[in-house]
């Protein structure tokens, strides 16, 4: 199915948002994960020490990351790889939903690393999630090598949110590091719609389609795109598992 005639009308704008659905978050994790869970306070600590440091509000919400912390312990996960760690937000969140799985997060940002390392020592996780610096390809190579020499274990969850213009060569080299029926998760994929703006040339809008586009081709996975509406504005991640005969 392609856009057609389909005229894009967000141009301009850095990001949909819509108060209600940032209401709604609040509502519904005040409701389901109230500050009286076991990792709240370790959670809340990740968001407020990683603005005293500067980083940037772009962690993934705290429904998605539940979410995929949720979906881990469905898979039984019990080693997964994290791309983009910043201050340690989301990895807290799958390796204290999953107590079974250890974590391994990369970082290019060496001040996003002291970050979250202080964050998750906080949290009482050193021990269960690895942050390693560097540049996520170089990174994501040496990894590949060592579960090829038998040194490392092939990862059964992927999320990857990183620098946008990599995703597709992230993606690759997740599914060389996967276990049968592994999953993979892309972060910022849809971008406020402009997933489909043919008109943007910038490669950090133009890595969501080649992405895709280049996901579609592939015969190890099945693979869908989710849109998503949120305190974190109107976006959308790719979902891929990896096929057991791939």
């Amino acid at each position: 199915m392609s856009t057609g005639n389909f005229k894009f009308e967000n141009k301009g704008h850095s990001w949909v948002q819509n108060d209600v659905w940032t209401a709604v978050d609040g509502y519904t994790m005040g409701q389901l994960h109230p500050a009286s869970k076991p990792n709240a306070s370790a959670l809340q600590n990740a968001l407020d020490a990683s603005k005293v440091a500067g980083l940037p509000d772009i962690s993934a919400s705290p429904a998605q990351s539940k979410f995929m912390a949720l979906q881990c312990r469905v898979l039984g996960v019990t080693h997964a790889l994290e791309v983009g760690t910043l201050g340690g937000y989301s990895a807290i969140w799958l390796a204290s939903e999953n107590p079974q799985m250890k974590l391994t997060t990369v970082e290019f940002d060496p001040h996003h690393v002291e970050v979250a390392r202080k964050n998750i020592e906080y949290a009482g996780l050193s021990d269960r999630i690895e942050v390693i610096q560097g540049s996520g390809l170089e990174v994501l190579n040496q990894l590949k090598k060592e579960i090829e020499e038998g040194k490392r274990p092939r990862f059964g969850f992927f999320f990857i949110d990183a620098d946008k213009p990599n995703n597709l060569n992230y993606f690759n080299l997740a599914v060389e590091m996967a276990l049968p029926k592994a999953m993979i998760c892309v972060d910022n994929v849809v971008r406020g719609g402009r997933l489909i703006d043919q008109s943007l040339t910038d490669p950090r809008e133009t890595a969501g389609r080649i992405l895709v586009e280049g996901v579609a081709k592939d015969p190890r996975v099945e693979s869908v795109i989710m849109q998503t509406v949120g305190e974190k504005n109107y976006d959308g991640c790719l979902w891929a598992i990896l096929k057991t005969d791939a």
